[in-house]
């Protein structure tokens, strides 16, 4: 798989942190307002309702959808119906700096994925640039004190991101190395918009289906509001529709172990939304962060250099 970086790529790859970014700000801010787990059902519902007048076409083709169930139905479940889910229960309990640091280990997930299950082991680069992105996001969670990192204790809360980054990247995987139904000449033909429905609806239901569960085991009211229903269109456009979109683009053409490296760019992202929500300039770490993390990317997706060259 070509892992040539683009400008229009690497561009497609930075909206969804920035987007995510804000999603962590909202999904902490509605604590208290709307039950983890019925946020994920009701951003995804949302999403879907917006994006049916796009993608309802691939309901027709009946006979693709039954041949390929079982792989769209794990692949709504590891994208849309878990990663989020996990992220929303993992801030009741769990701190943002620890949630951050966990979610920091995108690229190494990505790696390990790669290597175990997709026969993809990875090169010096790659593990050069998970070093460098790693060292920007420390950098950005500490704020320049490392004694802060030295602090932290983990929580239960921390197990629900731990899950949570597996499954994305494995959902990653899953879109770069789709099986032999869903590539070349036996691919149906959907769209995008029309791929994103069918992954989608599959979400959506296992999000309900969660979010059934909870109402049953730990009742808990929506507490609704004008910034409660701004919040949802939020998560259901920002992160959700075109944060997929654009991430979807980006594996598909760079990889998932090389896309991973851009994730890490949402605690930089978040560091700057928190401060200019508190009326904060922004710090030197938050520069720093952005190089290292902005280096990682470049060395691990660098060509390899062909012998004679």
């Amino acid at each position: 798989m070509t892992t040539r970086l683009t400008p229009t790529i690497a561009l497609l790859l930075t909206l969804p942190p920035l987007l995510w970014a804000g999603n962590a700000v909202v999904g902490r801010a509605l604590v208290g307002s709307v039950p983890p787990l019925a946020l994920n059902a009701l951003r995804w519902l949302l999403a879907l309702a917006l994006l049916l007048p796009l993608g309802w076409r691939a309901w027709h083709t009946r006979g693709a959808l039954r041949e390929r169930w079982p792989h769209l139905a794990l692949l709504g479940l590891v994208g849309v119906g878990s990663y989020n889910a996990l992220q929303y229960l993992a801030v009741q309990t769990s701190t943002p700096l620890n949630v951050t640091l966990i979610a920091a280990s995108a690229p190494v997930w990505m790696l390990l994925v790669g290597a175990l299950f997709y026969r993809e082991p990875p090169t010096r680069r790659q593990l050069a640039g998970a070093v460098l992105s790693l060292a920007g996001v420390a950098l950005v969670l500490s704020r320049g004190r490392w004694q802060v990192l030295r602090d932290v204790h983990f929580v239960p809360g921390d197990l629900y991101m731990l899950v949570a980054i597996a499954a994305w990247s494995v959902y990653s995987w899953m879109l770069a190395r789709p099986p032999e139904s869903m590539r070349g000449e036996q691919r149906p033909h959907w769209n995008w918009a029309e791929f994103l429905c069918v992954q989608v609806v599959f979400g959506s239901a296992w999000a309900t289906l969660a979010a059934g569960a909870e109402a049953v085991v730990a009742p808990a009211p929506i507490v609704w509001s004008p910034g409660v229903l701004a919040a949802l269109l939020y998560v259901a456009i920002g992160p959700s529709l075109i944060a997929y979109r654009c991430w979807g683009l980006g594996v598909a053409t760079v990889g998932p172990a090389v896309a991973a490296f851009f994730s890490n760019l949402t605690p930089v992202f978040a560091g700057l939304l928190s401060a200019a929500l508190l009326g904060d300039l922004p710090r030197w770490y938050h520069a720093g962060a952005f190089a290292l993390i902005a280096a990682g990317i470049v060395v691990s997706s660098w060509p390899r250099q062909r012998p004679g060259t």
